[in-house]
C-alpha cells in the first residue's frame, strides 16, 4: 500500500488551537479541526477522512496549547502509520515589517520572529510553540511559516502611516493588520460567490474572539482596522479595541497601574467579557436576559458600524459585505445588529436567510450584496507550503494566492 504524503498544519490562535492534514499534491482534506477551552471543558471538532483516530483517541491530558500540540502531534505519528509528512505549515501573526510572504523556517528567522512576540503576546509565544513542537517530534522536517500581516502590505503607505515623527515609521512602526490569512481566503472565493463584483469595494468583517474588518479592492487590502497590534479597531471578546491613549496614560500615572496591570487589562479583561461583566462569549450573552449583556452586544455592533463608516470613506463606497470567523458565521442576531445600522447606505437584510444562515443574506432590493462565507485559514498555508517546498500540483481544490 502506497503511503500518502500530507502537509501538517497549525493554526494556533489566542484561545483555541486548529490544525488541519492536507494531501501533498492536490490539497484534499484529510482532516481539519479545532480544540478550544470552553466554559463546559475541552471541546473537539474534527472531520474529514482520517477524523475517526482523533476522534477515538482519549481526550489530552492538558488543558492550553502545549497540551493540545503534543496530543495531536503523538497521534499523528503513532496513528497514522499509512500517512508521512511532506512539510509543516504554520499561522504566525505577526511578521512585522520584515516578513511579507511566507518563508521556509529557519534559525535565523526564528530569532527574528521572537523578537516580535511583545507585538502579539497573545498568539505569537503559541505560533512558535507549534513550530517547536513540530521539531522536536520531526527535527529534519521543513517547516513555513505563514503570517497574518502579510495580505495587508499592498495597503497604500498613508494607510500603514501613524501621525508620529516620521523616525518612528521608518523603525517599523507601522499598521500592519492582521487576521491576513482569513482574507486570504475569502478574496480567493470572491468570484465565485458575487461575479464581477467581487474585485469592486468589498468589505470583510472577520468576527470571532478577535475581530477586524478589512476594506478591499481588486480583492487586495485597501484599509483594515487593526493596527501595530491586534488590540486596535473594533471591539472584541477580552480586548477593548481602539481607545483614546490618553486613557492608558491617565490609568499609569493618576491611578498608579503598572504597564503589565494594563495590558492584562486591554488584552484579557475588557471588550465583551469587561463590559458585559458575564462573559466573552457571544452565544451566552444572546442567551442572557441581563441588560448588561444585550449592551455589550449592542456596543460590539456599534463599533463594527463606526469602523464599517470609515472603511467605506477610504474605498469610496461599498458594493459587498462579507461576514466570516465564529460569530460572523454563526450569530444571526450580530449579524442583524450591524446590517439593520447599515440601511443608509441601500443595505437591505433578508431576515429569513439571515435566521438560516444561507450564503446570500442581503434582500433583492438590497444594493449591496451581503454574504456569510466561512473561512478557512489553514487551506492558504498548505497552498504556501505547497509552493515553497516545490511540489509539482495536480488538479485540486487549492486557491489561487496574492502573495509569495
Amino acid at each position: 500500500m502506497m503511503m500518502r504524503e500530507a502537509f501538517l498544519i497549525f493554526n494556533a490562535g489566542s484561545s483555541s488551537l486548529k490544525f488541519a492534514l492536507y494531501e501533498s499534491r492536490s490539497l484534499d482534506l484529510l482532516c481539519r479541526g479545532v480544540l478550544e477551552e470552553r466554559s463546559e471543558g475541552m471541546k473537539l471538532d474534527i472531520a474529514g477522512p482520517l477524523a475517526g483516530p482523533f476522534l477515538e483517541a482519549p481526550r489530552p491530558a492538558e488543558t492550553g496549547h502545549a497540551g493540545y500540540i503534543e496530543w495531536f502531534l503523538n497521534l499523528v505519528r503513532h496513528r497514522l502509520g499509512d500517512l508521512s509528512l511532506g512539510a509543516a505549515g504554520h499561522r504566525v501573526v505577526h511578521g512585522g515589517a520584515q516578513f511579507a510572504a511566507p518563508i521556509i523556517v529557519d534559525d535565523m528567522a526564528m530569532a527574528a520572529l521572537e523578537a516580535l512576540v511583545p507585538l502579539a503576546p497573545g498568539h505569537q509565544p503559541n505560533n512558535l510553540m507549534a513550530i517547536r513542537a513540530v521539531a522536536r517530534f520531526w527535527p529534519d522536517l521543513p517547516q513555513i511559516a505563514c503570517f497574518d500581516t502579510a495580505f495587508h502590505r499592498t495597503q497604500p503607505r498613508l494607510a500603514q502611516l501613524f501621525g508620529l515623527p516620521r523616525g518612528f515609521s521608518d523603525a517599523g512602526i507601522l499598521r500592519y493588520g492582521f487576521h491576513g490569512l482569513s482574507y486570504e481566503y475569502i478574496a480567493s472565493r470572491l468570484p465565485e460567490i458575487a461575479g464581477s463584483r467581487a474585485d469592486g469595494r468589498v468589505i470583510v468583517a472577520h468576527l470571532g474572539h478577535g475581530a477586524s474588518l478589512c476594506a478591499m479592492r481588486e480583492r487586495r487590502s485597501v484599509a483594515t482596522t487593526m493596527g501595530f497590534t491586534s488590540l486596535d479597531g473594533l471591539m472584541m471578546g477580552t480586548r477593548c479595541g481602539a481607545i483614546d491613549p490618553g486613557v492608558l496614560l491617565y490609568l499609569i500615572r493618576e491611578r498608579g497601574m503598572s504597564v503589565e496591570t494594563v495590558a492584562d487589562l486591554l488584552n484579557n479583561r475588557s471588550g465583551l467579557l469587561g463590559v458585559s461583566g458575564i462573559s466573552d462569549d457571544v452565544r451566552t450573552l444572546a442567551a442572557s436576559d441581563d441588560p448588561r449583556a444585550n449592551e455589550a452586544l449592542d456596543l460590539f455592533a456599534y463599533r463594527i458600524v463606526r469602523e464599517v463608516g470609515s472603511l467605506v470613506s477610504a474605498l469610496g463606497g461599498l458594493d459587498l459585505l462579507i461576514f466570516t470567523a465564529g460569530i460572523g458565521e454563526h450569530s444571526a442576531l450580530v449579524r442583524r445588529k450591524v446590517c439593520e445600522q447599515l440601511r443608509f447606505f441601500g443595505l437591505e437584510l433578508d431576515e429569513q436567510l439571515n435566521a438560516s444562515g444561507a450564503m446570500t443574506i442581503s434582500s433583492d432590493a438590497s444594493e449591496i450584496g451581503v454574504y456569510i462565507v466561512p473561512t478557512n485559514e489553514e487551506l492558504p498555508i498548505a497552498d504556501a507550503v505547497r509552493r515553497l517546498i516545490g511540489i509539482s500540483e495536480r488538479p485540486g481544490p487549492g486557491i489561487t494566492s496574492q502573495h509569495g
